[in-house]
């Protein structure tokens, strides 16, 4: 009988849970909304979705958890994040407690990376960055075949690194200005989209606009793709400083694959070939030459799947 575990990829503004076999087949889907909980009130919502997936299920061996937030890997704690209250606290312990299941927990763009490194667009490549573009921007790192977490677990920050200084705000609790995240970010496409359609009010986004939609980076996304030129433009500058990021993380760390992942990521290649562009302008050879810069094979479940195979490899260590 094939191992069934349980995977939670837990956004800055939901959570994504899956009842995920070793085929990483998925046999049960829970999707739910952050509504302001503190930090008991998470802990709630990610019992609740894993009872869901859980009820008449039968076996279930573990539960891996991705969770915005640096974390403690061999203690399973989360240190502190930027989009929910999970300050220095015992995720791994108090979920452990109430499920009476093993629970292996780390930060969720390093999952999304572990399914795109075993099992999706970088398979077979040893040396991959992961952004993850959501509500912020997530990162993950493979180095030499291995999740990369650092020191005491928060490495690959990507989202926070400054490309502006002059640039606009941070999100969350970061007091930068001009991160990646800032810049290039599913709310930040969604700021922008909103300034395009203040100043092209005849375009098919300030239409939009004008006729009550809200403005969201899959609302610019599906007008874009539509045929918009204004939400086209939106998507090639915000592609374009998404480019600038990996054009550093590449001269940097000198993967041989860049993963773009994240629900941001739905626009594909109008978001991703300006970005494309940057790297071979900005990229020293032979990085330059070498590297790919791919969407997600597995899209916005590449975390809730990172998770799963986070139980699955953990509970056969």
């Amino acid at each position: 009988m094939t191992t069934r575990v349980i995977g939670i990829d837990a956004g800055g503004t939901k959570l994504l849970a899956g009842l995920v076999d070793e085929d990483l087949t998925v046999h049960r889907r829970v999707l739910r909304r952050w509504r302001g909980e503190d930090t008991d009130g998470v802990l709630d919502v990610l019992v609740g979705a894993i009872a869901e997936v859980r009820a008449g299920t039968g076996d279930v061996a573990a539960v891996g958890v991705g969770i915005p937030s640096q974390v403690d890997f061999e203690r399973g704690r989360s240190m502190s994040s930027v989009h929910l209250p999970l300050w220095d606290v015992p995720v791994r312990d108090l979920l452990a407690e109430r499920l009476g299941l093993p629970v292996y927990v780390d930060n969720d763009a390093n999952l999304a990376a572990l399914a795109e490194q075993r099992r999706g667009v970088a398979a077979g490549a040893d040396h991959v960055v992961m952004l993850t573009l959501g509500t912020g921007i997530g990162g993950g790192l493979v180095l030499g075949g291995r999740l990369y977490r650092g020191a005491s677990g928060a490495a690959a920050e990507i989202g926070h690194m400054v490309v502006d200084p002059d640039g606009p705000p941070c999100q969350g609790s970061c007091r930068n200005r001009g991160c990646l995240e800032a810049l290039a970010s599913g709310r930040a496409l969604a700021r922008a989209g909103a300034e395009a359609a203040a100043r092209e009010p005849r375009s098919a986004l300030g239409r939009a606009v004008a006729e009550g939609r809200e403005m969201t980076g899959e609302l610019v996304t599906e007008l874009a793709m539509a045929g918009d030129a204004t939400a086209r433009a939106v998507l090639e500058d915000v592609g374009s400083k998404l480019g600038l990021g990996i054009a550093n993380l590449v001269n940097i760390f000198n993967p041989q694959v860049v993963v773009v992942g994240g629900g941001a990521s739905a626009a594909g290649e109008l978001l991703l070939e300006p970005a494309r562009a940057v790297v071979r302008r900005q990229v020293l050879p032979p990085s330059r030459d070498e590297v790919r810069v791919e969407r997600a094979r597995f899209g916005e479940e590449a975390g809730m799947l990172g998770a799963a195979l986070l139980a699955l490899e953990e509970g056969r260590a």
